[in-house]
């Protein structure tokens, strides 16, 4: 942390940390006399069987609970062979679209990892610290929504790891829409270990080496203290573009019936590391700068006579400027500059000191510090973009400022510009991504006056150290190209000043803060027929603020989109549940929560649910409840963003558009998206219903099946861009609130309609969502005397329905498809994900094989063509496979002390399904198929307990 960052992040926050501390002595002292004189004292955690399940504060017995909830122990997590809470999570079958992988290096929040349960996107799910809250990633997806990165959050110190499967937002408030995942820390620790992994794949790239270790001294029985420190580090290196086979190396599918979208085809602003010029004239009247209004007047030749550099071919085509003529030019794989993996390096420790102030109170304090670091490499600028300045048609001219020649034009001598398309291979393209967490908690927890007690304050910052190299500043390039100053006729000759002049590294720093200060309390009041009524009260005051300033603060980077967000807020809450056991058989919960926030208003959010239990065999269980989602300060702050797409006209466009179009024109291009903050914007409003069956028919089997629905209003969506696209092209009225930006003409019909470059508008609450599927856990352990034990688990997944319903009362529905598209990775929504663990352990030796599915969907978008039929790419890829993945590990104590272990990730080494309308990835999904890419694994470990 910089010394500006302590200091400001100590005076923020001094205030509160002496009210927590002052709260914190007034507890302490009302609790000692209470212990004192109450008769008898509480008995101590040792003697209760109860535990607080996610989504409740009453303490229970079952963990079976009105609400579906998944629960992964830190055994299991180490038996399935993950090394990240972000690996975990992903294994939960109802996550689904909106979720964020690393791999997906070039989105918005590039560098982090979040979840969204129930295809909600992952401002829709909580994600949660021992049951508080955690600050957010610095960077908003797709500029919009809020997320806690999953790489921020240690490993080795969680003990376990709760998924709710419902709305939560009556104890937990905003965003807890979809569900809760809620990752709960050791409470002690004894002893010391090490453990060390190396890992390596069967193909090249994508190695990792992790390291963890653990001290920890005191028992709280006997000691009255436990204190534990942790450390943990994990790299993983890049896998390059080049390191996977066909077609996942390539733009070019042609050979497989796909399109050709290698760049430097003449016409299509694309370019290669060889400069490609044609002669061109000035347009009649042209504005200065005259280098971007020049019109084609010949045919198309590698500067210097030949095409060079890595990946690029020759190539030639009848010219645009006459068919009768060839246009010579050069080809190049931009898929070979990218990564499949980024690397990444992940380094923590975490402290938690506890200590017993009296028989019933303990006083507790943890601390943790986080640094991901991930670096992703990108295909090289091009000089030709669409935005902020559009160069599409640039030149370079034929004469300096001083009056002589351009070396750089070969034309120059006859007085004619020199149309240029270039990839500036020269500039190294990488953007790094270096995230820090700095998260302080400490509290109480305790039993007094006949209640028992928690309250904790939460300090919580996060920065995010940004750096983007290889973008071209507009300005400087135009003066660059006007003074002749860089060499395209031989790039390696420019100098590493010269490079930069074009192209200086873009450098930010953004922050993210919340702090907390929550008190809960719990006690039964009285004896219902069916055991105590439970009552429990909450209160918590929050602050939150969110600054991200923009990379392009000028606009004037070329081809970089515009993202900057800023805001602050205090939010007040006041929450409440009770119990109702009414009878043995059947038992109620109702809880409700009352939320301010400072800047949009109140919010009350009540929930119901019963568990039904006529036989101990069989329960049935269902709930009702009602949430909201805050508006992220990206979407009522003082923010803005701007994003891009793929569209390729001829698919996506309708046809008489490219029937007045050059083939060239009609390529794919990145389309932007401009969408601004609305002050006015209201938070989202929604209405969820679970109804479940729990079968346990004996001991060692168990079943639940629950079936979901929630119904999201006020839904905040960016403009939509097939409302704006489909009118300007076919010259219709465009919706109000919406402009297009014209790209430039095509240079083969300048007289016809342009493309669209950018599409703008404001964020509105004008859709409802609709959503509605079921769970299925199977869980069973069957003990088979000297030869072992068994335990299998299988959760799945299936959604009925998944729709968008809009203004007018249509909808669209996105189910089996790769809608949602424009959202965040652009992934889809498969009907059906699960994972299926089948676990044998024989004396020391345990063997757990784990088997994830993905199923299938058509390669449509209906909320980005505007019709559900058509295909994003083409007609002969409209389907996406099925991806299953299977994971093997073995672990092997050899004694009290040493243990190894030895994974086999992607077992059967499958290749991802072909996906080339996915843009996160080349030709596949990073979402639900990244293992895929990286192909079989192997991981070996090793570890010492002292």
């Amino acid at each position: 942390m910089q010394l500006h960052n302590i200091t400001a992040f100590i005076h923020r926050r001094r205030h509160l940390a002496l009210c927590a501390v002052l709260v914190a002595y007034c507890m302490a002292g009302l609790s000692l006399q209470a212990s004192a004189q109450s008769a008898p004292s509480a008995a101590p955690d040792s003697e209760l069987s109860e535990i607080v399940v996610t989504g409740s504060m009453l303490r229970r017995t079952d963990v079976e609970t009105e609400s579906p909830v998944t629960v992964f122990t830190a055994e299991a997590i180490q038996k399935a062979g993950l090394t990240t809470i972000a690996d975990v999570v992903r294994s939960v079958s109802a996550d689904n679209s909106g979720t964020i992988p690393t791999a997906f290096g070039v989105g918005f929040a590039a560098g982090s990892s979040g979840v969204a349960l129930r295809g909600l996107t992952v401002n829709s799910t909580l994600v949660l610290i021992d049951g508080r809250r955690a600050a957010p990633y610095a960077l908003a997806d797709d500029g919009q929504r809020s997320f806690v990165d999953l790489n921020t959050i240690p490993l080795d110190s969680v003990e376990r790891v709760e998924v709710l499967k419902d709305g939560a937002s009556s104890i937990y408030g905003a965003d807890a829409i979809a569900g809760v995942v809620n990752v709960i820390l050791k409470k002690q620790y004894q002893g010391a270990e090490v453990y060390a992994e190396v890992g390596k794949g069967e193909h090249p790239g994508g190695g990792t080496d992790r390291f963890t270790a653990s001290f920890g001294k005191g028992d709280l029985a006997t000691d009255r203290f436990n204190a534990y420190f942790n450390v943990e580090y994990q790299g993983d290196s890049r896998i390059l573009g080049t390191d996977r086979p066909f077609p996942f190396n390539s733009k070019d599918l042609s050979s497989i019936g796909g399109n050709n979208n290698e760049n430097g085809v003449p016409g299509s602003f694309t370019g290669t590391s060889t400069p490609v010029v044609a002669p061109g004239t000035l347009m009649p009247g042209a504005a200065a700068p005259g280098i971007l209004n020049t019109t084609l007047a010949g045919t198309y030749r590698p500067l210097g006579g030949a095409c060079r550099g890595h990946g690029v071919s020759a190539a030639s085509a009848p010219s645009l400027f006459n068919p009768a003529l060839t246009d010579n030019y050069c080809l190049q794989n931009q898929a070979e500059f990218g990564d499949f993996q980024p690397a990444q390096q992940r380094i923590g420790v975490s402290a938690r000191f506890t200590v017993k102030v009296s028989d019933d109170i303990d006083a507790y304090t943890n601390a943790s510090f986080y640094e991901n670091t991930v670096i992703v490499d990108t295909p090289p600028s091009l000089i030709q973009a669409s935005v902020s300045l559009n160069t599409n048609n640039i030149a370079l001219p034929p004469t300096l400022p001083g009056g002589g020649l351009n070396p750089n034009d070969p034309f120059a001598a006859s007085g004619q510009y020199a149309l240029i398309q270039y990839a500036f291979g020269d500039i190294q393209a990488q953007n790094i991504f270096k995230n820090h967490n700095l998260r302080w908690v400490t509290g109480l927890k305790g039993s007094g006056w006949g209640w028992d007690f928690d309250t904790g304050l939460v300090i919580n910052h996060t920065w995010l150290g940004t750096v983007n190299r290889g973008l071209l500043n507009g300005p400087a390039l135009l003066a660059a190209v006007s003074n002749g100053t860089y060499n395209f006729v031989t790039p390696s000759a420019n100098t590493a000043a010269e490079r930069a002049a074009i192209a200086p590294d873009l450098v930010k720093s953004s922050t993210t803060d919340l702090d907390s200060l929550d008190f809960k309390a719990t006690r039964d009041l009285m004896t219902l027929p069916g055991g105590p009524l439970g009552v429990a009260l909450g209160s918590e005051v929050r602050y939150e603020a969110q600054a991200d300033p923009a990379l392009n603060p000028n606009n004037e980077v070329q081809g970089l989109g515009i993202a900057q967000t800023a805001g602050s807020r205090r939010v007040e809450a006041a929450y409440f549940e009770f119990g109702l056991p009414i009878v043995k058989i059947l038992n109620f919960d109702v809880s409700g929560r009352y939320d301010h926030y400072s800047d949009f208003g109140s919010a009350f959010t009540p929930k119901a649910g019963f568990k039904f239990t006529p036989i101990r065999e069989v329960a049935l269980r269902g709930t009702y409840s009602k949430g909201f989602r805050a508006p992220a300060f990206a979407e009522n702050g003082s923010s803005s963003s701007e994003g891009f797409i793929t569209v390729t006209p001829s698919t996506n466009f309708p046809a008489a558009f490219c029937a007045q179009h050059s083939a060239a024109y009609c390529q794919s291009y990145s389309l932007g998206l401009l969408s601004s903050a609305n002050p006015n914007i209201k938070p989202e409003k929604s209405d969820s219903y679970t109804l479940g069956l729990i079968f346990e028919p004996f001991k060692h089997f168990s079943a639940s099946i629950d079936a979901y629905a929630i119904k999201k209003n006020n839904v905040i969506e960016p403009p939509n861009a097939s409302a704006a696209l489909i009118p300007y092209l076919t010259g219709q009225p465009l919706p109000p609130g919406a402009t297009v930006t014209p790209d430039l003409p095509d240079p083969a019909n300048p007289t016809a309609l342009p493309r669209p470059a950018v599409l703008n508008g404001i964020y509105v609450n004008e859709n409802s969502l609709q959503t509605d599927g079921i769970d299925i856990d199977l869980r069973g352990d069957f003990t088979f005397g000297d030869y072992g034990k068994w335990t299998s688990d299988a959760i799945i997944t299936k959604i009925f329905s998944f729709k968008l319903v809009l203004p007018d009362g249509s909808s669209q529905q996105f189910v089996g498809t790769q809608a949602p598209y424009i959202l965040s990775s652009g992934a889809g929504t498969p009907r059906y994900r699960s994972t299926w663990s089948n676990s044998y352990e024989l004396g020391p030796v345990s063997l757990t094989l784990t088997t994830y599915y993905t199923s299938g969907f058509a390669s449509t978008a209906v909320d980005y063509t505007g019709s559900p039929d058509i295909c994003i790419y083409k007609a002969n890829y409209c389907h996406v496979a099925s991806f299953i993945d299977m994971d093997l590990t073995g672990i092997y104590k050899v004694n009290d002390h040493l243990t190894t272990s030895l994974t086999v990730a992607n077992l059967i080494n499958r290749l991802p399904p072909i996906n080339p309308a996915d843009y996160a990835g080349v030709n596949y999904n990073p979402t639900y198929a990244q293992a895929g890419i990286i192909g079989r694994f192997f991981k070996l470990g090793l570890g010492y307990k002292f």
